[in-house]
């Protein structure tokens, strides 16, 4: 897990980079072994900590990365979601470092690892202790089927599977080409909820438990979470859709870059290169396979095959 603070965002990796020891040093999985107890309450957590896995991952994910014109380039932007990811990490981890019971820390943690494909053990034993005292994974999702020009919030948890609009933690925010911005570190209610600790009074669009799904197929780009019940989501585009399949994006998967090059059979000289973007699978198996080790340890969920082709 050895890497340098050099690269992530500036704003926020310079805030990062100040309370982190010094990252070159190899990481341990072992040291950052999640306590017995931990806690969402602010008030209980040490103020340095707490504010690393709220206002500083707030920096970290709002912090523009690219001129204009770089963000048509695919591997550009494949290269500010891994910085993104990576600084994400490197607080989550220098709080749990400075309070071992911060949820919020151990949260954030749980989903970098299994999204970063590193530690198995670390991965698992993070979820197990965000769980077991009443917190969340979670992700911001894109949910195509409902409406593609808006955000949701996706929390796993023991008992169910939430998805609830960005508007209901984030408003008010921004939008861009009509696509959500991000707001800033002030819509703290957001930035807990990403962080694993989701308002109990926030109402979700739709409250799915375990034994309501029958299979989740990792796709290229998304999950699909096949129901038993049919469900109605409403996105913040006034958008409805009842959905016996959730077939959703779960932000943050990088993807493979694959060069295509083709040359013009009458003129050798007229060469086509194209960049194309290749959607993660592998992250969307180890999201489906880490989370049913917590929701369906009968294995009731069927699992279908995941393999890497075109489309979804």
């Amino acid at each position: 897990m050895a890497r340098t603070c050099s690269k992530f965002v500036w704003t926020a990796g310079l805030v990062v980079c100040a309370v982190l020891p010094v990252s070159s040093q190899p990481r341990d999985p072992r040291q950052f072994g999640s306590p017995a107890a931990l806690t969402c309450d602010a008030a209980q957590i040490k103020p340095d900590s707490y504010a690393l896995a709220t206002r500083v991952q707030a920096s970290i994910v709002t912090e523009d990365r690219s001129r204009w014109w770089e963000r048509f380039s695919i591997a550009k932007g494949a290269d500010d979601l891994r910085d993104l990811n990576w600084g994400s990490l490197f607080a989550a981890e220098r709080a749990v470092e400075l309070d071992p019971h911060n949820l919020l820390a151990h949260a954030v943690l749980a989903r970098q690892d299994v999204l970063l494909g590193l530690s198995a053990s670390r991965a698992e034993a993070e979820w197990r202790a965000v769980l077991d005292n009443g917190g969340a994974v979670v992700w911001t999702a894109t949910l195509y089927d409902v409406d593609v020009k808006s955000y949701f919030i996706v929390a796993f948890d023991r008992l169910a599977l939430r998805v609830y609009r960005f508007g209901e933690l984030a408003h008010p925010f921004g939008t861009h080409l009509g696509m959500p911005k991000f707001p800033g570190s002030d819509r703290e209610r957001l930035w807990r909820a990403w962080a694993g600790c989701v308002d109990a009074k926030a109402r979700p669009e739709a409250s799915v438990p375990w034994s309501d799904v029958r299979e989740i197929k990792a796709g290229n780009w998304v999950l699909e979470f096949k129901l038993a019940q049919k469900i109605i989501v409403g996105s913040d585009g006034g958008k409805r859709k009842e959905l016996d399949v959730i077939k959703m994006n779960l932000h943050g998967g990088t993807p493979t870059l694959e060069t295509h090059v083709s040359r013009d059979p009458i003129d050798p000289w007229n060469i086509d290169v194209r960049t194309m973007g290749i959607g993660p699978l592998a992250y969307q198996e180890r999201v489906r396979r880490t989370l049913v080790k917590f929701v369906d340890p009968d294995g009731r969920i069927a699992l279908p095959k995941a393999s890497r082709s075109a489309g979804w």
